[in-house]
Protein backbone atom coordinates (compact mmCIF):
# COMPACT_ATOMS: atom_id res chain seq x y z
CA UNK A 1 0.00 0.00 0.00
CA UNK A 2 1.40 3.58 -0.89
CA UNK A 3 1.87 5.91 2.03
CA UNK A 4 -0.25 8.90 1.21
CA UNK A 5 1.50 12.33 2.04
CA UNK A 6 0.30 14.09 4.30
CA UNK A 7 1.30 17.42 5.07
CA UNK A 8 2.31 18.43 8.82
CA UNK A 9 1.62 21.74 10.72
CA UNK A 10 5.06 22.56 11.08
CA UNK A 11 5.63 22.19 7.00
CA UNK A 12 2.72 24.38 6.51
CA UNK A 13 4.14 27.24 8.76
CA UNK A 14 7.58 27.33 6.77
CA UNK A 15 5.72 27.40 3.60
CA UNK A 16 5.53 30.33 1.16
CA UNK A 17 1.93 31.99 0.71
CA UNK A 18 2.17 31.03 -3.19
CA UNK A 19 2.85 27.30 -1.97
CA UNK A 20 -0.09 27.31 0.50
CA UNK A 21 -2.43 28.40 -2.31
CA UNK A 22 -1.43 26.16 -4.66
CA UNK A 23 -1.71 23.28 -2.09
CA UNK A 24 -4.83 24.49 -1.19
CA UNK A 25 -6.53 24.80 -4.54
CA UNK A 26 -4.87 20.78 -5.06
CA UNK A 27 -6.86 19.79 -1.74
CA UNK A 28 -9.78 21.30 -3.22
CA UNK A 29 -9.96 19.16 -6.14
CA UNK A 30 -8.96 16.23 -4.34
CA UNK A 31 -11.66 17.01 -1.76
CA UNK A 32 -14.25 17.17 -4.61
CA UNK A 33 -13.10 14.09 -6.08
CA UNK A 34 -13.59 12.26 -3.32
CA UNK A 35 -17.19 13.54 -2.73
CA UNK A 36 -17.86 11.70 -5.83
CA UNK A 37 -16.11 8.46 -5.28
CA UNK A 38 -17.92 8.61 -1.47
CA UNK A 39 -21.54 8.98 -3.72
CA UNK A 40 -20.74 6.24 -6.61
CA UNK A 41 -19.46 4.19 -3.33
CA UNK A 42 -16.05 4.31 -5.28
CA UNK A 43 -14.21 5.22 -2.33
CA UNK A 44 -10.76 3.19 -0.85
CA UNK A 45 -9.71 5.04 1.91
CA UNK A 46 -12.52 6.73 3.80
CA UNK A 47 -10.58 8.45 6.58
CA UNK A 48 -8.37 10.77 3.13
CA UNK A 49 -11.96 12.44 3.28
CA UNK A 50 -11.06 13.44 6.78
CA UNK A 51 -7.41 13.94 5.95
CA UNK A 52 -7.85 16.36 3.01
CA UNK A 53 -10.88 18.45 5.43
CA UNK A 54 -8.37 19.15 8.22
CA UNK A 55 -5.61 19.75 6.07
CA UNK A 56 -7.47 22.32 3.95
CA UNK A 57 -8.28 24.05 7.75
CA UNK A 58 -5.21 24.59 8.37
CA UNK A 59 -3.92 25.86 5.66
CA UNK A 60 -7.03 28.35 6.14
CA UNK A 61 -5.96 28.97 9.33
CA UNK A 62 -2.43 29.94 8.74
CA UNK A 63 -2.87 32.20 5.80
CA UNK A 64 -5.52 34.06 8.30
CA UNK A 65 -3.13 34.18 10.82
CA UNK A 66 -0.50 35.71 8.08
CA UNK A 67 -3.18 38.27 7.01
CA UNK A 68 -3.72 39.56 10.06
CA UNK A 69 0.00 39.64 11.12
CA UNK A 70 0.39 41.68 8.22
CA UNK A 71 -2.40 44.56 8.76
CA UNK A 72 -1.15 45.02 12.42
CA UNK A 73 2.23 45.41 11.30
Amino acid sequence: MAKVKTAKKDDLKVATDDQLQTQLSDLKREQFNLRFQAATNQLEKPSRVKEVRRTIARIKTIQTQRANASAEA
